[in-house]
Parts: structure tokens; C-alpha cells; sequence
């Protein structure tokens, strides 16, 4: 395992009625036995004390400027105060809160920007409270990508173009179409999108995952992977030319391939990474795999920002049902893909 890196993690409250206080108390309290490297929360913490008393954790809450981190976490659990409290109660949204959680992702970013943190944690939001205040984007993963904006641009003068991943430890899937409906899903599935994935899949499983030549997979949009034609020309017209023009470029990439035979353990181990054309073929089976170990990656960022696998869970929160397994990992991955950087 590479070694943890200097700086601390920064992680997110998320949204304040769920789970992600919960866990990240749990996460605190499993320090020492999960051997987890530094980190500090972005939030408010009065949140994180309440819960902790309801939980009936033994959490003591540090304030502190994320500079001072290290001292304190063998100790207390860190948080970086942002100074706006929440009202959201566990399992109770309030739209009010949407701005402390909004600033916490940014005030989380910026440490990583101006490097006081080096990677980014990301609690589960609930986008529809965000959405109810006015929030503009469809998700974590296009918000950060905005964010991405504050640090250089890429060499070519193009955008940051985020990508989602679901690193599990036998699997890694990557949805080309993320958060929309399924229709248009099919839609927007050109072969212009599928090469930019997996260009970027490509490079950052050898720079943040250390994988020399990272071995890739397109599983096709239909049953069968169209059978030749018959049930779809998806794959003719679309995904093949996409996988060619790869292949010309040096990235070892193979299919489209039958979703059904891709994810058993024989099939996993021919690939470092499976790329799928929606959402759902992408996340079902790694988290069927591997639910409370398996990590929400972001690549095609200049930071490092993981998320556990899971959402907000608001009808368990506050219960102490929560299991902070996805989160450990999280924390996990974030550290390790750090020293790779």
C-alpha cells in the first residue's frame, strides 16, 4: 500500500437530515482500528455533536482551521466550522440547509486548492432538497466538475470533464450516461462520449490508481449486445467505431460485450474497468458486489474527491443503523490515490 499522504482529507457533511453525519462520527471512532489517515470535516459542529449525542457516540468535536488537523485527531474529531448552522433534523429535510451544504463541498475543494487538504470526501447529498433551493446541477459529479474550474485549465484549454466511477475491490464500472432518464440516455449515447470516458478512465487509472496499461471493457447498450444487429445497431453504428478509434490511439479496450456474462469473477478478471452506456447497468452490479465496500471515484479532476456508494438513507438516520463501511472505504481510497498523484 502507498503511503498516506502529509496533508489531511477534507470531507463533507452531505446532507444534514441523513446518514452522513452518522457515519462519519462512526468513521472517527474507527481511527484507530481501521488504521484511517487524518481528516477533518467542512460543516457545521453543532450538527455533528447532537448527533453524536443521539447516537450515544463518545465523539468529542474539535473546531479547528484545517491547518491544525493533525494535532487533533488522535483526539477529537476535527471540523472546520463554516459558521452557518443547520436545522435539518435526522430524517427531516429542510431546503434552509441547502447553502451549508453547498458551501461545504466548496469550502472542501478550495482547502485542496490552496493545499491545506489532499483529496476531497464527499457525505451523500439529497438532491431534491437541493434542487428545491435552487441549485443548477444534476449532481455532485457536474458540480465538482464546475468547480474544477477554479484550478488550471487543462493543458489544451478545454474544460475539466468529470467522470463517475464505482471502484469496488474486485470491480470497477463506469456509467457513460449518468444522471438522466433512461430514454434519453439512449440518446445521448455518440461515439464522441464514449471515447472521451474512456480516454479519461484510461489515464487516470495510471495516474491515480498506478496502472500501467489499464485494460478496458464497453459493454453494449442492448441484450446480446444487439446480436449483430438484430435487437439494436447500437453497437455497429455508434460503439464500435468508438472502440477502433481507441484502439488506434494505444488504449486496450475490448467489446461491445454482452452486459449479462460481463460481471462474474472470470469475466472481472480480464479487465481493469468495465464502461457501460447507462447508469443502472453500471451501479447494479458493483454494488450488489460489494454494497459497503465499494467507492463513488470521480477522474477527470485535478483533486482527488471519493463518496460512499450510498445515499442519504434518511429513514434510518439519527438510528445508529447506518454502517460506515462505504465511507472507511472511501477515506481509504481517497489517501491512496493522493500519494499516487
Amino acid at each position: 500500500m502507498r503511503p498516506y499522504p502529509s496533508l489531511p482529507l477534507a470531507l463533507t457533511m452531505g446532507e444534514p437530515a441523513g446518514i452522513g453525519p452518522d457515519v462519519t462520527l462512526m468513521a472517527w471512532a474507527a481511527r484507530s482500528a481501521e488504521r484511517l489517515p487524518p481528516f477533518h470535516v467542512v460543516g457545521d459542529a453543532d450538527l455533528l455533536a447532537r448527533r453524536a449525542s443521539r447516537l450515544g457516540l463518545a465523539v468529542p468535536i474539535a473546531r479547528v482551521s484545517a491547518g491544525e488537523t493533525g494535532g487533533v485527531f488522535a483526539d477529537a474529531l476535527p471540523v472546520v466550522d463554516l459558521g452557518q448552522p443547520v436545522i435539518g433534523e435526522p430524517g427531516r429535510l429542510d431546503p434552509r440547509d441547502a447553502a451549508a451544504v453547498v458551501a461545504s463541498i466548496e469550502g472542501a475543494v478550495e482547502e485542496v486548492r490552496i493545499g491545506l487538504a489532499s483529496a476531497v470526501v464527499t457525505n451523500p447529498i439529497h438532491k431534491h432538497a437541493l434542487y428545491q433551493a435552487g441549485f443548477g446541477h444534476p449532481g455532485h459529479t457536474e458540480f465538482l466538475g464546475d468547480l474544477a474550474g477554479r484550478f488550471a485549465v487543462p493543458a489544451d484549454g478545454s474544460a475539466w470533464r468529470p467522470v463517475m466511477m464505482l471502484a469496488g475491490p474486485d470491480l470497477r464500472t463506469v456509467p457513460i450516461t449518468v444522471h438522466v432518464a433512461l430514454a434519453r440516455a439512449c440518446a445521448e449515447l455518440g461515439e464522441e462520449r464514449i471515447v472521451a470516458a474512456a480516454r479519461i478512465v484510461a489515464e487516470d487509472l495510471t495516474r491515480r490508481f498506478g496502472i500501467a496499461r489499464p485494460r478496458l471493457v464497453i459493454a453494449g447498450l442492448n441484450p446480446h449486445a444487439g446480436e449483430d444487429g438484430a435487437m439494436g445497431r447500437e453497437e455497429i453504428d455508434v460503439m464500435q467505431p468508438a472502440i477502433e478509434r481507441l484502439r488506434s490511439e494505444g488504449i486496450d479496450v475490448r467489446g461491445p460485450l454482452p452486459a449479462d456474462t460481463l460481471f462474474h469473477a472470470r469475466a472481472r478478471a480480464t479487465y481493469d474497468a468495465a464502461l457501460c452506456p447507462t447508469h443502472d447497468q453500471a451501479l447494479i452490479p458493483v454494488k450488489t458486489i460489494a454494497f459497503d465496500e465499494t467507492v463513488n471515484v470521480t477522474l477527470g479532476l485535478p483533486f482527488v474527491r471519493t463518496s460512499p456508494d450510498h445515499g442519504t438513507a434518511l429513514d434510518i438516520a439519527g438510528s445508529g443503523k447506518a454502517h460506515p463501511g462505504s465511507l472507511i472505504a472511501a477515506i481509504r481510497m481517497a489517501a491512496a490515490m493522493s500519494g499516487a498523484a
